[in-house]
């Protein structure tokens, strides 16, 4: 078996149920958003809370737009991944059909803000989520709608080397 074969695998197993309260695993080692062992990602962890995943999280220099403010793209992928986390509730794969982010204000690094994601509504394959990010006690800074399509896992064979 390849290491993508054995990366799929492995992944496809986590779509199982996790106890409340439980943190749930990263996609992969190398994720970008959640990856523990990429040195350029966001190390995001999140855990179930009832049909919620909450997560906090600090931007860094890493993720740096303007001086002293994270980069758009930097808070999307925060998003798109902590909806990735729902799919462990879900009970399978899905993709990113759209993603939508409302920036409220700036969001600064160094400060620790809240994020909760929830399935709103599933239509068949569809899946409407909806998220929020919060200063750590305060007011909300950005919040985000995203479409994802459940796929079979076999979808990710596309990604393959050849």
């Amino acid at each position: 078996m390849s290491s993508m074969e054995e990366l799929l695998a492995s992944w496809n197993e986590k779509f199982r149920p996790h106890a409340d309260g439980a943190q749930l695993p990263p996609h992969h080692t190398h994720c970008l958003a959640c990856g523990p062992d990429n040195p350029h990602g966001h190390h995001l962890t999140a855990r179930r809370r009832g049909e919620e995943v909450h997560a906090t999280h600090v931007f860094d220099e890493r993720h740096v737009g303007a001086p002293g403010i994270a980069h758009g793209g930097a808070v999307a992928t925060v998003f798109d991944d902590l909806f990735g986390f729902l799919l462990y509730l879900t009970g399978g794969p899905a993709v990113t059909r759209k993603l939508e982010v409302l920036y409220d204000s700036p969001v600064i690094l160094g400060t620790t803000y809240d994020l909760a994601a929830r399935v709103v509504r599933t239509e068949g394959r569809k899946l409407f989520m909806e998220a929020d990010m919060k200063q750590l006690g305060g007011s909300r800074v950005a919040s985000a709608t995203a479409l994802f399509l459940s796929v079979d896992v076999t979808h990710f064979n596309q990604g393959m080397p050849r």
